[in-house]
């Protein structure tokens, strides 16, 4: 069960993108990755609908956790039903953008053109981003720019982002 952090301590809030129409072992890894941030008491952030984000949500609600959508469109009502706050931004793909501001690390599993963009803004912000079996980027020059963190399974995608946003690594560059 999710416990409120210690007094002084803001909770933090970890992204989990991928696609909505995502395989059935991209949902099986997001909802374990949801799990395990719920039981840790962390606020999972995501696009609020099906795939990857539903897995992701499910997964945090079954441990307690706590699981926000920043949803496409104005109507809170095509949320996945495992939200616990569902917030319309009605910005379409462009809330990806909201998505990235509002957390502290970014993992991302698998993935689209959407998933994507937001690695690309989380990396431009210079937010923590995990991939885990997701988009092999190769910059066309490696050293101007940082370069999202590889896991090989869902526990180890979770300790990278938690250790990153806690301050543990820098990555990602703004220029």
């Amino acid at each position: 069960m999710a416990e409120d952090p210690p007094a002084g301590r803001e909770r933090t809030y970890v992204a989990v993108i991928g696609a909505g129409n995502a395989s059935a072992a991209e949902k099986e890894a997001a909802e374990h990755i949801g799990a395990l941030l719920g039981e840790r008491g962390v606020v999972v952030v995501c696009g609020g609908l099906g795939g990857v984000m539903e897995a992701a949500c499910r997964g945090a609600q079954s441990r307690g956790g706590t699981a926000v959508g920043l949803l496409p469109g104005r109507d809170r009502a095509v949320g996945n039903s495992y939200l616990t706050v569902a917030l319309p931004t009605g910005m379409g793909e462009l809330r990806n953008g909201l998505v990235v501001a509002a957390c502290d690390a970014v993992i991302a599993v698998g993935g689209s053109w959407g998933t994507l963009s937001e690695i690309s803004l989380a990396m431009r912000t210079g937010k923590p981003t995990v991939v885990l079996d997701s988009w092999e980027l190769r910059p066309a020059r490696p050293a101007a720019v940082g370069m999202p963190t590889t896991a090989d399974s869902a526990e180890e995608a979770v300790e990278l982002a938690l250790r990153m946003a806690d301050g543990g690594s820098g990555q990602g560059a703004a220029g």
